[in-house]
């Protein structure tokens, strides 16, 4: 049955090898499922439903790639989206998690019409390199600054914006120390660093965080009510909301697209353009799961580029992703562990995630000022102005000023002409 399900033999794989691979893609992933209920949990989420619904959607999204496009790739609620969400859209504009969560699913929608018109790649690969690898590198220095926010080593100052925080205090120690453990195991090759990383430093908190309290590991899973079915798709029809949620749909297609590409070009199963068999159907997996990731209030699912751990011990076939998914099913009953994580034991794997983010700026040209300076403006505005829309909006109109200020306006292509004019219009009538 799997070999007729998966081609095992025509991809040069066995059962074995298919399982094992599984296994090692799920240990170098399954940190998403402490980081993103902490993470929701400051929009006011409940952090033990979120727990649940993100083992939930990480399992059926993985599986469905598994069985209908036969790909080695899992998925699971995008880093980035889910901070942009939480510390911009909820704490900082002060929309509701309910409205915020409908732009995500708003957004995913504009990325499964993008999937369905056969335009998905179309647009990606119209974005100048500079931009895309500009867009990526932002959102890893943002993710890495909520990181460093999150275990206390950056704080708020009203004379200089942010300054160094209390290096006395245990809590911010266990932080740093939670990084270094991830960055160590990862130079070491451990895939499973993260994991590890989360694992000390809440053991440690439990011996010296009062706050942290031990209740229990496994438990019968809560009801998903407080989450499932309170997203606010309407009240997300916001004026104010239609740039957030072009972010939205622009992140997750460079996201996954690039993603997918990157793993089964690893994996060997993708040609020189970057297309690989049953792509139609990836596409369509992707684009479907992250609408109903949003719907279920996880924020939308992605491609992890993670998985290209199971395919480097030789994972080939969606055996690999099936046996992913079904190790999430099983972590859905440790829901108790969800709420004995603190804060800055999740924080060095945001810190890790955007050094690996950030290493893509090695592509930009700096030796041509037009595509290195939209690129730079790209990737400082995103933390700077604490809103990955507001980089990108910076990242697309400076790529049009500098392209036309020197001459060479012929390189600018439309899909980026009609990004920066919408973003103008959105500073010009929303600000």
């Amino acid at each position: 049955m799997l070999e007729r399900l998966f081609q095992l033999r025509e991809k040069g794989s066995n059962v074995k090898t298919e399982i094992v691979a599984g296994i090692t893609t799920f240990f170098t992933m399954v940190y998403i499922v402490f980081v993103n209920p902490s993470i929701l949990g400051v929009a006011g989420m409940d952090t033990q439903v979120v727990f649940v619904t993100t083992c939930l959607i990480a399992a059926f999204g993985t599986i469905a790639m598994g069985l209908f496009s036969n790909l080695p790739i899992a998925l699971a609620p995008a880093m980035g989206l889910n901070a942009f969400f939480a510390f911009v859209v909820v704490q900082k504009l002060g929309y509701s998690w309910q409205v915020g969560m409908g732009a995500i699913f708003l957004g995913s929608v504009g990325l499964f019409l993008l999937t369905v018109l056969q335009v998905r790649y179309w647009f990606m690969s119209a974005i100048p390199l500079g931009l895309r690898v500009g867009i990526g590198a932002g959102i890893g220095l943002f993710i890495a600054l909520i990181g460093f926010k999150n275990m206390g080593l950056v704080v708020a100052n009203p004379d200089t914006l942010v300054a160094l925080g209390n290096l006395h205090d245990p809590k911010v120690l266990m932080g740093v120390l939670g990084f270094f453990i991830i960055a160590a195991l990862a130079a070491r090759g451990i895939h499973s660093g993260v994991l590890v990383s989360i694992v000390v430093v809440t053991a440690l908190a439990l011996l010296f965080d009062p706050d942290v309290k031990f209740s229990g590991i496994i438990s019968t899973p809560p009801s998903l009510d407080p989450v499932v079915g309170q997203v606010d798709i309407a009240g997300a029809f916001d004026v104010g909301l239609l740039g957030i949620i072009f972010s939205f749909m622009l992140v997750n297609l460079f996201d996954s697209s690039g993603t997918l590409i990157a793993v089964t070009n690893k994996a060997g199963l993708a040609d020189e353009k970057g297309r690989f068999p049953k792509m139609k159907q990836a596409l369509y997996v992707d684009s479907t799961s992250a609408m109903a990731g949003s719907f279920m209030g996880t924020s939308a699912i992605s491609t992890y580029i993670e998985s290209g751990s199971g395919v480097s011990v030789g994972g080939r076939t969606g055996l690999t992703a099936v046996v992913v998914g079904v190790l999430f099913l099983l972590t859905i009953f440790f829901s108790p562990l969800a709420g004995l994580v603190p804060a800055y034991a999740t924080a060095g794997a945001l810190v890790f995630v955007g050094i690996l983010m950030a290493s893509s700026l090695i592509e930009v040209k700096w030796d041509d000022l037009t595509e290195a300076t939209p690129a730079f403006i790209t990737t400082a505005m995103m933390p700077f102005t604490y809103s990955i829309t507001e980089g990108i909006a910076f990242g697309f109109i400076s790529y049009c000023l500098m392209k036309l200020f020197t001459g060479r306006a012929k390189e600018i292509n439309l899909s980026v002409v009609v990004v920066s004019a919408l973003f103008i219009a959105k500073f010009i009538w929303v600000g």
